[in-house]
């Protein structure tokens, strides 16, 4: 295949969107990827371990940063205070925000919606790493305009 000035043009635009959407969150993403996921969690928050398993399951392959404060990541990752839970991750330039089921994080990267990520808001029984069936939850598409509902379980 030979690279066409509209097809080097195109794959430069491309790129340089790309970088601009990393570069906001370069310190906390590095180069993440795909199925590449890295989770902030505090190591006296039993859940986010069971979330962490819920993601490998689904066949994420996910690193784990044991931190204290997670205030100083959630601040950094724009994470609006309403829409926080305990952990914080980020996957292919997108923040996941608590117990985010896989299937929504896959559908994510499948779509690429306009926005900083998705929130599953405070610590809902019957999501992902708490499995305790129930109680429905929504989950939350924030960081372009209001935050709007991206699913229901």
């Amino acid at each position: 295949m030979s690279l066409t000035r509209r097809t080097f043009l195109a794959s430069l635009a491309g790129s340089v969107a790309l970088g601009a959407v990393a570069a906001g969150l370069a310190p906390l993403v590095g180069l993440a990827a795909g199925s590449d996921v890295t989770v902030w969690a505090s190591p006296t928050c039993g859940c986010c371990g069971g979330w962490v398993e819920h993601m490998r399951g689904a066949g994420f392959t996910v690193t784990v940063r044991m931190i204290e404060d997670l205030t100083p990541v959630k601040a950094e990752a724009g994470v609006p205070d309403e829409l926080q839970s305990c952990h914080t991750a980020v996957v292919g330039g997108y923040v996941v925000e608590g117990h985010v089921p896989a299937a929504d994080v896959r559908r994510l990267l499948a779509e690429r919606p306009a926005g900083r990520g998705l929130s599953v808001p405070g610590m809902p029984q019957s999501a992902p790493g708490m499995d305790n069936p129930g109680q429905p939850y929504e989950v939350v598409l924030f960081g372009r305009g209001e935050p709007k509902v991206y699913a229901r379980h």
